[in-house]
């Protein structure tokens, strides 16, 4: 899946071309630049790549987020509506506002359950936001239905998915808001950074101005400029714009690779007794970085994950045990335990809210395996580990 795998020459390259100028913050310094500017021009690729009017960068995927939700006008109190299965930044850019992320059960798709969404909507609800982790998509139609009923911002957590398609639209893109993060280890990175994409003209417009300190950036004198609104400063750096655009570039060369790569590996252990992959919703199109399947219950998939690691498997994600993704072990969150202190009617109501039951989501993530999709394999190491997959499975 990482694009730091094929980090080559075009890379260095555009890097080089952003140091030649001296300037490494992305606003201002006009005159020294001798025209070039890498955030600019990334989200203007981006933008266009996404089929979209907005591109915004940031500095990761956590800013995206809370730039996103900010921007939207969420705020103290409000629900945003979260899956149980997800990246820990999810919840973190809600709590960062004052507002209250509501855990919500997912189905076989590892993502937000429709039902289970509609069930979790309460008076104080603002956004719905899916997260399609492991580069597949919720059901986005439901959800949008839903959303519209309940007059409700539906925000995309694409964070794990460029590259992926929803009834041949960019994941990101059916949303009024998407987010994507550009960190070391995501299809395309920055090394560090993130982006949030939109059509809505008054959304980008807080979104660039939040970032910045609220910086309207009008004029060529940033001195001069206006501040409509607070802000504070989630801004990426030219140099990590200078490798997130020759990534992007990249980004059908890498999609290619992962879909063939998924493509083998899935071929591999189709058909084996108690392998059922996971659904995409009808319509969508992952990006391939991940292969997910289910066993037959917990046990096995315990069983199947030390059986793919002994025979040489790496990669193997349990997310019903990890302490980043999956809320059994959110304990820090379902408990508080922050450094700085929240408002006794937020604590109250954020222990209420989420300490339930999530029964249907470990159904389906007890049962999960995940496998990396690596961009960097040779034929001869995708066939060795296709092989010793099919072995370790039948062996179960």
């Amino acid at each position: 899946m990482p694009g730091f795998e094929l980090f080559g020459d075009k890379e260095r390259e555009s890097v080089q071309k952003a140091l030649e100028t001296g300037v490494l913050m992305r606003y201002g310094f006009d005159a020294m630049r001798g025209g070039r500017w890498m955030a600019s021009d990334l989200e203007s690729a981006l933008a266009k790549r996404m089929n979209t009017e907005y591109a915004h960068l940031v500095s990761s995927g956590t800013a995206a987020l809370t730039v996103a939700l900010a921007s939207a006008g969420v705020g103290a109190g409000d629900e945003v509506i979260v899956p149980t299965f997800t990246f820990v930044a999810s919840f973190e850019a809600v709590l960062a506002l004052g507002a209250i992320p509501v855990l919500c059960d997912i189905d076989d798709t590892l993502t937000l359950d429709p039902e289970a969404v509609r069930r979790a909507i309460t008076a104080r609800t603002k956004v719905i936001m899916p997260v399609h982790m492991c580069g597949s998509m919720a059901d986005l139609g439901a959800l949008k239905t839903i959303a519209d009923e309940y007059g409700l911002l539906l925000l995309e957590d694409a964070c794990q998915a460029i590259g992926g398609t929803y009834n041949g639209q960019p994941l990101g893109t059916i949303g009024e808001v998407g987010c994507f993060s550009f960190d070391y280890v995501k299809t395309i990175t920055c090394g560090e950074g993130g982006a949030l994409v939109t059509r809505s003209r008054d959304l980008y417009e807080k979104a660039q101005a939040f970032s910045d300190h609220g910086h309207d950036h009008i004029g060529s004198d940033r001195g001069a400029e206006g501040h409509p609104h607070l802000g504070f400063n989630f801004r990426i750096s030219e140099l990590n714009a200078a490798v997130g655009l020759a990534q992007l570039a990249r980004l059908d060369e890498f999609l290619d690779k992962q879909k063939a790569h998924y493509a083998r590996l899935r071929q591999a252990i189709s058909g084996l007794p108690g392998v059922e992959f996971r659904r995409v919703p009808e319509g969508g199109v992952e990006n391939y970085s991940f292969l997910n399947f289910f066993l037959s219950d917990e046990t096995t998939a315990r069983r199947a994950r030390q059986a793919l690691l002994a025979a040489g498997v790496d990669g193997v994600f349990y997310w019903y045990d990890n302490n980043w993704h999956y809320h059994r072990r959110w304990d820090h969150f379902k408990e508080l335990r922050s450094l700085y202190r929240f408002p006794e009617l937020i604590r109250e109501r954020l222990v209420s809210i989420n300490g339930r039951d999530f029964a249907a989501s470990d159904h389906w993530m007890g049962r999960n395996l995940s496998l990396l999709v690596k961009l960097g394999w040779d034929g001869q190491e995708l066939e060795a580990r296709a092989q010793a997959m099919a072995r370790a499975l039948s062996s179960l």
